[in-house]
């Protein structure tokens, strides 16, 4: 499973584990990629603390991809293809997916894994992301905004919990799952999960053009 930490690999999971259409396959692990230098998972700014409660709760190991930072995209592809080479020597045979719609994003997924033996599964793909939403909010999952893209949504939305409340507060044209990257979030309960992943709000920070809530393990 290529895991992000957020709420759409959460449920992506979900779906693979549970539903028929599925029912060959059988989870191994979770695939993340992680900035080395601040030790937190890429883009989602999670500290790998928080990675590694996700990984115990939901029962199954992961394997992590140190990236540097800046990362040049020929180091993103030979570190990548490296998991994926030994990925196919353990006799993996799929890698599941969290896209919804971003057909580039898929486009650049399936270019990667050609050849590879290894074929990309994307459960929520063409899924209405309003109706998704409500779907995951109904299946329980918890999520909270760890990062928000400044040009689309104010500083203050991030470190909010993703819900019904925040969904309704979001701006004409921004997507309700943040899948052009508006906004990404931590997962810290949800179907499959033992038990929650405890935490608290850090400190706020503005880098980049993006806010970063910093949650701290608790």
């Amino acid at each position: 499973m290529s895991w992000s930490s957020g709420k759409d690999s959460a449920y992506a999971l979900h779906l693979a584990r549970s539903q028929l259409d599925f029912q060959d396959l059988e989870i191994i692990g979770l695939l993340t990629t992680v900035n080395a230098s601040a030790d937190r998972v890429a883009m989602h700014g999670v500290r790998r603390e928080l990675l590694q409660r996700q990984a115990a709760s939901l029962g199954l190991p992961v394997q992590v991809i140190e990236l540097p930072h800046p990362c040049p995209n020929g180091v993103y592809e030979q570190r990548m293809g490296a998991a994926v080479e030994q990925a196919r020597e353990r006799g993996v045979e799929v890698m599941i997916f969290g896209d919804l719609f971003l057909e580039d994003i898929r486009a650049y997924r399936e270019q990667q894994l050609a050849g590879t033996g290894l074929e990309p599964v994307f459960p929520l793909w063409g899924a209405d992301t309003r109706a998704l939403a409500r779907q995951m909010l109904s299946a329980g999952v918890v999520a909270t905004l760890t990062c928000v893209d400044l040009a689309k949504l104010p500083i203050e939305l991030v470190g909010r919990r993703w819900d019904a409340s925040l969904l309704a507060e979001l701006p004409e044209g921004v997507d309700p799952c943040g899948e052009r990257g508006e906004f990404h979030t931590f997962v810290s309960d949800g179907p499959g999960f033992t038990a929650p992943i405890q935490h608290r709000a850090g400190e706020v920070v503005e880098r980049d053009g993006f806010g970063f809530a910093d949650l701290l393990p608790s």
